[in-house]
């Protein structure tokens, strides 16, 4: 039975992927990792991916040529776990995953190799490496990414899974009470801080969030008469390109800069990931008129309630909130339900 070449494909967001068909089955691979290759076509620039994706064609084509399936992949032979660990993290690295969610797989991998004492790893070496968190949310946090590395360290030819017995600690859900005087707190942070009150206000306005979306905007995410901002994939959560009016309270408030500036530093370079943390963390110590689970990420919350008390739709509510999808939605925004007994009148009309 003859072969026939991979086609070279891309998508919306300028991703090249190869597809091809094997015993019987369509597949769509943007990288090489399940023929063992190191290739990795959209980790290089855009204009330099399709003549990478044309070498992990051809290596497709040769790898089923010779008889083989995807899942007869040649597993590697390795001398221990940690090497097979160490192998799963540079996979991992060359994927196209945000620099967050890298640096943190960097981060577990260092805290979890410094902390073995052998070269193989069991269950209790991976109980003992999440004991040192006692938090549910950071234990969690921790152990989902190791749970990365390992699963790609196994698909790689690790044969323990010392993952299988370790379960996540049950956490409660932290509580962003939604504000009751939306402009009487909003008052108070512009006497405070003018970027810390823009910040608050287009989380509020636009539902963005403030630690990355909001902190990183530049001009050019704006339209022309700033009346939406544009988000490519990369830069929300989501992974989806997300389009967001800009109400006129907002737009009264800003003057459109250089493209490539960011809105709050007025240069090409965003303000430091931790800024809005510790600005808040100082308004809260002056503030008069903040309660108790009233945080930062209130505004958004308090901009949802509103969203969904004029339109009565969850589907409408996920789409403006940019959550990927209701189910999403249902887990972070169960505690609104809780807190409003509107929304419940509303859902049985």
């Amino acid at each position: 039975m003859s072969v026939k070449y991979p086609k070279i494909k891309s998508d919306k967001k300028q991703r090249f992927y190869v597809v091809f068909y094997n015993n019987g089955k369509r597949y769509r691979l943007f990288n090489g990792s399940k023929i063992n290759s190191n290739l990795y076509p959209n980790s290089y620039p855009v204009a330099k991916r399709y003549e990478i994706a044309q070498l992990l064609a051809a290596e497709v084509f040769k790898y089923i040529s010779s008889g083989l399936s995807i899942q007869d992949s040649v597993r590697v032979i390795c001398n221990s776990d940690k090497q097979y660990l160490k192998l799963a993290l540079n996979n991992k690295l060359k994927g196209e995953y945000s620099d967050k969610y890298k640096s943190m797989l960097r981060f577990v991998y260092d805290g979890f190799v410094s902390h073995l004492t052998d070269e193989n790893i069991n269950s209790n070496n991976v109980k003992s490496y999440l004991n040192q968190y006692a938090l549910g949310v950071s234990y969690n946090t921790i152990k989902r990414h190791l749970n990365v590395l390992i699963n790609e360290a196994r698909n790689i030819g690790m044969n323990s899974n010392p993952m299988e017995s370790i379960k996540a600690k049950k956490t409660k859900a932290k509580l962003h009470k939604p504000y009751k005087d939306i402009n009487l707190i909003l008052n108070e942070i512009k006497l405070f801080s003018d970027n810390l009150y823009l910040c608050c206000l287009m989380t509020y306005g636009c539902l963005l969030r403030p630690h990355r979306e909001i902190r990183e905007l530049t001009w050019s995410d704006f339209s022309d008469d700033l009346s939406y901002i544009h988000l490519s994939g990369h830069r929300n959560k989501s992974g989806k390109n997300r389009i967001v009016p800009v109400a006129i309270y907002i737009r009264e408030l800003i003057v459109k800069g250089q493209p490539q500036h960011n809105i709050f530093t007025g240069t090409t370079k965003p303000l430091n990931e931790d800024y809005f943390k510790t600005l808040w963390g100082h308004f809260k110590r002056v503030s008069k008129l903040l309660e108790q689970d009233q945080t930062l990420y209130s505004f958004r919350h308090t901009g949802a309630i509103e969203i969904f008390k004029r339109t009565g739709s969850i589907t409408k509510l996920q789409k403006a909130m940019g959550h990927s999808s209701i189910n999403v939605l249902a887990e972070r925004a169960h505690v609104l339900f809780t807190l409003l007994g509107v929304i419940h009148r509303l859902l049985k009309v």
